[in-house]
């Protein structure tokens, strides 16, 4: 079985304006933003630790009960037996809903709802449902391991495990195949629950890609967690505040980014034909490309980063990339609306379709099998439209957070001037993400 989905529509011809006028305008509008932040916000104003309104008591309440996480945790297990079932006993053939689970709902859709309501995917995850069971029922607190993760870990696991979820989407060409996903997702489970076995399932916080790619952006959603437990109603950026400096947590938003920015540029004419005509596998060359793309933001990430500790007077300027890395979160999740909006409102469809008959039986046990996917949301012109306002919305909201961050980092006479290299990767992950979308 080979499946073949399509990662968006839309296209330059679509836009309103000619593509030069697209990116020059979205250019001029990350930088007037720099200057008005610059003259009109002198102090942090989104920080975690007094951000937002306390939930009502009953709201709190509810979301915090046994029940509710009961209830999630089964809907994951649920959901993930009935996908299972496809996965082991399903036809090897298009109609196979495994697919459309793993790259369209799992990967695609869980961004949007993190968004909204917050780390939804540490509330669902088979995985940690399991090990909290097998725990349970041994007496056990799920918290414990046999040992404590060794120091220095940090965000690494997490890093690692969304690049070979990238590798394993964008460059394995045989990705979509049932054996394919059969080994792939079998060796998830294994290493992540002998992980989780061994430390505990505070694994699932930092070394789960899932749970890492949810919870960073989670902390964009305007429901939140105080660092004393409390939930709040916040102003939407505010948690990003709250993540803190850690090995390898550059590494893990450079891999958000640049796996996203890689499947823009993997789409185009110039890259199609240059993988083509190479005498080596499209794996061998998908995998060399996505590398350099991630190395590529990352090294600009970083240089950026150290180049505004100098020139901000840091105390430390070597801690200063990963004071700032939560600011690419919101740029990245500009890609992921830009890049992946049509394929999440389409194939999104055509996965609960799949859905209702797991076992190729001609069933339907949901109720979906007749439901025609509808295009309405994702004419040329809306999605192209979007995917402008997307990027831009996106890197302007990295300013924000790039400087709220840098007021309460370095000294306030030098807090614009130490921005001025944030500035400049912002204006050109702007113009970059632009020309990969429109420029075929």
């Amino acid at each position: 079985m080979t499946v073949v989905l399509a990662h968006g529509i839309g296209g330059r011809e679509d836009l309103p304006l000619p593509l030069g006028w697209a990116v020059a305008g979205a250019a001029v509008a990350v930088v007037v933003s720099f200057v008005a932040l610059g003259v009109l916000w002198h102090t942090p104003r989104l920080p975690a630790a007094a951000a937002g309104r306390p939930l009502p008591g009953w709201a709190a309440a509810l979301l915090d009960s046994r029940a509710t996480r009961v209830v999630l945790a089964g809907l994951g297990l649920l959901a993930t037996g009935w996908t299972l079932l496809a996965l082991l006993l399903g036809p090897d053939d298009a109609n196979n809903p495994v697919p459309w689970v793993v790259f369209v709902l799992l990967w695609v859709g869980v961004v949007p709802v993190s968004v909204l309501v917050g780390p939804v995917w540490r509330r669902v995850n088979p995985l940690r449902a399991l090990h909290a069971l097998v725990n349970r029922a041994a007496g056990l607190d799920p918290a414990d391991g046999v040992r404590p993760l060794p120091a220095g870990t940090g965000w690494w696991p997490g890093a690692v495990g969304l690049g070979a979820f990238a590798w394993f989407e964008l460059a394995y060409e045989d990705s979509t195949t049932l054996p394919a996903l059969r080994w792939a997702i079998g060796l998830y489970a294994a290493v992540h629950l002998v992980a989780a076995f061994t430390f505990g399932s505070r694994w699932f916080d930092r070394g789960d890609a899932f749970e890492v790619w949810s919870g960073l952006y989670a902390r964009i959603s305007p429901l939140g967690r105080r660092p004393d437990g409390t939930l709040v109603l916040r102003a939407p950026l505010a948690g990003l505040d709250a993540v803190a400096p850690a090995p390898g947590l550059v590494a893990t938003v450079s891999v958000m980014l640049g796996s996203t920015v890689y499947d823009g540029l993997s789409g185009s004419t110039v890259w199609v034909t240059f993988v083509q005509s190479q005498p080596v596998s499209r794996t061998l060359v998908a995998t060399a490309g996505l590398l350099l793309t991630i190395g590529a933001v990352a090294g600009l990430l970083v240089a950026c980063a150290l180049a505004a500790g100098r020139l901000g007077g840091a105390d430390d300027v070597r801690a200063v990339p990963g004071l700032l890395a939560p600011s690419v979160v919101p740029v990245a999740l500009g890609y992921v609306v830009a890049h992946y909006y049509s394929f999440l409102v389409l194939e999104g469809q055509n996965a609960f379709v799949k859905l209702t008959d797991p076992l190729g039986t001609g069933a339907d046990w949901l109720g979906t099998a007749g439901m025609q996917p509808s295009a309405a949301l994702v004419t040329p012109g809306i999605v192209a439209n979007l995917q402008v306002v997307a990027i831009v919305v996106g890197h302007v909201l990295g300013v924000v957070v790039a400087h709220d961050r840098a007021v309460a980092l370095f000294p306030r006479a030098r807090a614009v001037l130490g921005q001025v290299p944030l500035l400049v990767l912002m204006v050109t992950l702007t113009c970059t993400g632009l020309f990969l979308l429109f420029a075929g």
